[in-house]
């Protein structure tokens, strides 16, 4: 892909358009971890339908991935990116009469369009990241973009404790009235029209922008043949496991922490995904410092996967009563004094955040022409968000608890190792 303009332009302008997209990608993703909790709250779920909240938004990249492919080359890149955001305004605008009606299915329906909106914007806005500077520094740009998802993961807990939960103290732990419900519920619609109207306006700028267009170079084919082509190079195929438990265990470190909070009694669980979402942006930042001037990719997810198994071990059989690490990290410094359980869920956004910079170029690696259907299947990996706190939902309603259900993150973590220590470098399956 190359940008259609012959005449070189300032990528300062595309740069921050996009820089601006990733924000918002980042905002409407990581806002379920607040938005989970709040609804189980109000609408007296259970851990399981709570986690359908989380379900519905990211099983549409399992149905739209491809769609959108084909949506960008019919109407282009700009204007795909246009209608991604158009769609998710829809969205945000029908939380609305969810929150009026407080019937879970249009909740779940609003998730489903929010989460088919981000699949379109995402699929037309990560090839600018290359294409709209000099070769050379493209991992310079992605690293600053995923900074900037991350970074919003951060800012939208916060946001929606200040406009939305910060009305309701003492609620926790209460049973909530009929009035009350009420109130929560109208709660959400200020702060999601608000959203709704920005993001249309932004997807007006962003019509009405100088955004050079991309065109497609490469003519191959992107028939059965080469699918199954794809598939049959085995460290493509478990990459794209890899990744799909990779992101079951993000999206359950940063989506139900929240909701584990609740169960705690934590006043302020809402803001809890912020935790976690510091970690990433920490963890993210080492890597961009060592890898791979100090270690090599394979070395940083072996050490992810490492700690990642380690974390969850300390969290299933942590005491939640215990405030050991919080006193010692967070108390001396004016912070909260939270449960170590809680803490060591945050403290996987660590062990989370190299593991998608690394499986991409592992997984790819001599593809050649096989390499765009092979960055399409790692793509619909991002399904893993879908299964991740659904299994940790289910298992929530065993003798487990939500506590000990945590362990469905084990079997992902022990996958993800044994790709960094074997799995990337099978060529071949004999």
């Amino acid at each position: 892909m190359t940008i259609t303009n012959e005449k070189k332009h300032s990528s300062v302008l595309p740069m921050a358009i996009v820089a601006v997209l990733f924000f918002i990608l980042g905002f409407a993703t990581w806002l379920n971890g607040s938005l989970m909790p709040y609804l189980k709250q109000i609408l007296q779920l259970s851990p399981f339908q709570a986690s359908l909240i989380i379900f519905s938004f990211y099983i549409a990249v399992t149905f739209t991935a491809l769609p959108s492919a084909w949506v960008i080359r019919k109407v282009g890149y700009k204007n795909g990116m246009a209608l991604g955001m158009g769609v998710m305004m829809v969205a945000g605008l029908l939380f609305i009469p969810a929150a009026k009606t407080q019937i879970f299915a249009l909740f779940l329906l609003a998730q489903l369009i929010m989460g088919t909106g981000q699949t379109l914007l995402q699929t037309a806005v990560n090839p600018y990241v290359v294409r709209i500077g000099p070769e050379e520094s493209a991992a310079a740009r992605v690293s600053v973009m995923g900074i900037l998802n991350k970074g919003a993961g951060v800012v939208a807990p916060m946001v929606f404790t200040a406009l939305i939960l910060s009305n309701f103290t003492g609620t926790v732990g209460t049973e909530l009235t009929q009035v009350k419900i009420d109130e929560m519920a109208n709660g959400l619609v200020l702060p999601y029209l608000g959203m709704a109207v920005f993001i249309g306006l932004l997807a007006l700028a962003v019509k009405k922008s100088p955004l050079p267009e991309l065109i497609q170079e490469d003519k191959e084919s992107r028939g059965e043949g080469q699918l199954k082509a794809a598939l049959s190079v085995p460290s493509l195929f478990l990459g794209v496991i890899a990744l799909f438990f990779y992101v079951a265990v993000e999206v359950i470190a940063g989506d139900t922490i929240g909701t584990f909070a609740l169960s705690l009694g934590i006043e302020n669980y809402a803001v809890m995904t912020s935790y976690t979402m510091i970690c990433m942006v920490l963890g993210y930042t080492l890597g961009i410092i060592t890898i791979p001037r100090f270690i090599s990719q394979p070395t940083a997810l072996t050490i992810s996967a490492i700690l990642g198994i380690l974390l969850t071990v300390l969290i299933i059989f942590g005491d939640s009563t215990s405030f050991v690490i919080a006193n010692a990290l967070l108390v001396p410094f004016g912070g909260a004094q939270l449960p170590d359980t809680l803490i060591l869920i945050a403290f996987l956004g660590l062990a989370n955040a190299i593991v998608w910079p690394a499986v991409w170029p592992l997984a790819l690696s001599g593809l050649g022409l096989l390499t765009s259907t092979g960055s399409a299947l790692l793509i619909m990996g991002i399904a893993g968000g879908a299964f991740g706190p659904l299994f940790w939902g289910l298992a929530s309603g065993t003798s487990l608890g939500q506590q000990g259900a945590y362990v469905v993150m084990l079997p992902c973590y022990i996958f993800i190792l044994f790709y960094a220590v074997k799995g990337h470098k099978m060529k071949s399956w004999k």
